[in-house]
């Protein structure tokens, strides 16, 4: 029986609260199949409209072409069945169509520029305003590189906006990286600073601005502007989708700024993308920031060893050659298409960018002087308390005098550690660095006299902050010893098994997991020595008492195992780590932890799929989905369908996938 336009809407939105990836574009696919064979006529636009963002936002971009056009012709031939928001959807995506087929040197020029004429044709037709037009020609001139490109600009940021210009997040990040790339920096700073008083927010904002902010800070020599904006910029780059620009722009960031170690396991983390991204255009954008990067680290570093899994080099100087080499090759393509030398003459343009360097302190847990010190005094990039006369903090405390008649601009901070735990609290929102600072300095005080328990406690939360901050080196050390402190200080091992975990995620993601581990199973022989030791106390405790505390170790006991599960799944023992985290999923469930199990399962499956062994991924990719079904969380049951639609397309099951798709939107 044909679905009523109700249903099948109904069945859409589901589709669009999916995460982006493959299960969502696979769902979308279906839908449209579905109403394309038995209607209603009525829902078609809506269902075409859907896959062509699915895939856009996807990492498909070059399958969204074919539901566009079919969208164009569905409008030409039946605009009766566009309701307002079909209308608007249909306009709307041509902004993406015209902007993403600049982003593949396959596109001919010609065919681009049909695309944008027919776009200003059709919106002049509907009475749409001219805003995204204008963008659209601008970028394209842009693109080409010709003497008409500031005018272009001019002419989009002069006509007024309308129903489809850019979000007003996504607009003054466009606009002020071409006046960076034009070198205004100053206007281009202005203009980011005043958006961002507003917390502008949309997928990929402020990540995106704040990337570009950071560096244009670096250009005109603020660096305490400069590390608070990196810091920021760090809490956005994970949106859902890819953040490939942003996250290329942050390696960049630290490479002229000093930071190298960060610089290269950043690079590490994302190092994807050095050979596979959404397109041609998005690859070279990430190409140019590395080897930016990578020509402003050679000098010191060149010799800095790497291991990369699909690049051929083994130091900084040799991916340095690689990234030139491929980054230009991917610009020539972009300049034949294009019938200029734009491409080439921006990416030297990078290059020669790369070779201005600044400075800049990011430690939050720094062992200098600084750091145990007063926080009211700031550093380059520290951050203590008088980064809070910045504009985007407000004025110091105490106006032009302490309260206490200390010196103008300096507010005198507690001496003693419950004072300093108590600020810590207060200003934490604010200005999470000083917090961490003062965290330490009361775990300081603590250990001094002899509070040893409290003063680890302390101290891993002021390791836990700075991580949050990126300051992986002071944070490091820093729960090592807070671990070493709560365990002298007698701390049962069910307490102390959630710093471990902390710091083994620490750990994981610096790469490196030896020490995380030795500290995950000397906790998990502890909770076995407390097990023994507690049931032969005399006199024995209450039995319920005994009962909670043997709860509350075998919890931990299960955590610690999913933990250390993870950390060989960072090692690349895929084997060890799929058999264990099985194992644990088996024990969280029996627990009744179900959301717990469907986290174990996957990472049991995505271990066999890095393992090669995809048939054995299944099942446990399925016990996953199904855990998370159990518990309503969608958002996650959709990843993990992302990954087994693309496991079982590998197997070659095509409708086992399709089916994976439609039972996720049904």
């Amino acid at each position: 029986m044909t679905r009523s336009v109700d249903q099948v809407n109904a069945a859409l939105y589901d589709v669009r609260r999916m995460p982006y990836g493959l299960a969502r574009s696979t769902a979308a696919a279906a839908e449209v199949e579905r109403v394309e064979a038995e209607g209603p006529d009525g829902a078609r636009a809506y269902a075409l409209f859907v896959l062509v963002e699915s895939y856009v936002w996807g990492a498909e971009v070059t399958k969204a072409y074919l539901p566009f056009t079919k969208m164009l012709r569905w409008w030409d031939e039946h605009p009766e069945h566009f309701d307002a928001e079909d209308t608007h959807s249909l306009f709307w995506s041509f902004k993406w169509m015209v902007g993403h087929l600049m982003e593949f040197p396959t596109v001919p020029a010609a065919q681009i520029e049909r695309t944008l004429d027919d776009m200003a044709r059709r919106y002049a037709l509907a009475g749409n305003g001219t805003n995204a037009v204008a963008l659209e020609r601008f970028e394209w001139a842009r693109e080409l590189g010709g003497a008409d490109v500031e005018e272009a600009y001019r002419a989009w940021v002069a006509t007024p906006r309308d129903e489809y210009s850019q979000c007003e997040a996504c607009e003054p990040g466009d606009r002020a990286a071409y006046l960076f790339e034009t070198g205004r920096h100053d206007e281009g700073i202005r203009l980011l600073e005043q958006v961002l008083q507003g917390s502008p927010s949309c997928a990929t904002e402020p990540g995106d601005m704040l990337s570009h902010l950071q560096l244009a800070y670096v250009e005109v020599g603020d660096a305490e502007a400069a590390a608070r904006t990196h810091r920021r910029g760090l809490r956005h780059l994970d949106t859902g989708v890819s953040m490939t620009g942003p996250k290329g722009r942050h390696v960049e960031f630290l490479a002229r700024t000093g930071n190298a170690s960060r610089a290269l396991r950043l690079l590490a983390e994302h190092q994807a993308f050095l050979t596979e991204t959404d397109s041609p255009g998005d690859r070279l954008g990430f190409l140019t920031s590395v080897s930016t990067a990578t020509g402003a680290l050679r000098a010191e570093h060149g010799d800095a060893p790497l291991a990369l899994r699909d690049v051929p080099v083994t130091t900084v100087a040799e991916l340095d050659e690689w990234a030139r080499r491929e980054a230009a090759e991917i610009a020539r393509t972009f300049d034949a298409r294009n019938g200029t030398t734009a491409a080439s003459a921006r990416l030297r343009a990078a290059w020669e960018r790369g070779a201005r360097t600044l400075p800049v302190d990011l430690a939050v847990l720094s062992a200098g002087p600084d750091a145990a010190s007063s926080t009211s005094t700031s550093t380059a990039g520290g951050e203590a308390a008088a980064a809070s006369t910045s504009s985007d903090r407000g004025p110091a405390p105490g106006g032009e005098a302490a309260a206490d008649g200390g010196p103008a601009g300096v507010a005198v901070e507690p001496s003693d550690a419950d004072g300093l735990l108590a600020l810590a609290d207060d200003v934490a929102g604010e200005d999470p660095v000083r917090a961490a600072q003062l965290l330490r300095r009361a775990a300081e005080l603590l250990e001094s006299a002899g509070h040893l328990d409290r003063a680890g406690f302390a101290l891993a939360e002021a390791a836990q902050r700075a991580a949050l901050e990126g300051d992986d080196e002071g944070a490091a050390p820093a729960f090592a010893h807070a671990l070493a402190l709560v365990r002298a200080g007698g701390v049962a091992p069910r307490f102390v098994g959630p710093v471990v975990r902390a710091y083994a995620r620490l750990e994981a993601g610096r790469g490196d997991v030896r020490d995380a581990l030795a500290q995950v199973e000397r906790t998990l022989d502890d909770l076995v020595l407390a097990a023994d030791a507690s049931s032969s106390e005399s006199p024995p405790r209450a039995a319920e008492l005994v009962e909670r505390d043997a709860a509350a170790d075998e919890r931990e006991r299960r955590d610690l195992q999913d933990t250390r599960a993870r950390l060989l799944a960072t090692a690349g023992d895929l084997e060890a780590a799929a058999t264990l985290a099985e194992s644990v999923a088996e024990d969280f469930a029996r627990a009744g932890q179900v959301g717990d199990a469907a986290h174990a399962f996957w990472l049991a499956g995505r271990s066999r799929c890095e393992a090669g062994a995809d048939a054995e991924a299944v099942d446990l990719l399925e016990s996953a989905m199904e855990g998370f079904a159990i518990v309503h969380d969608r958002e996650t049951r959709a990843m993990v369908a992302n990954e087994l639609v693309a496991t079982l397309r590998r197997l070659g099951r095509e409708q086992d996938a399709a089916a994976v798709g439609a039972g996720l939107s049904g």
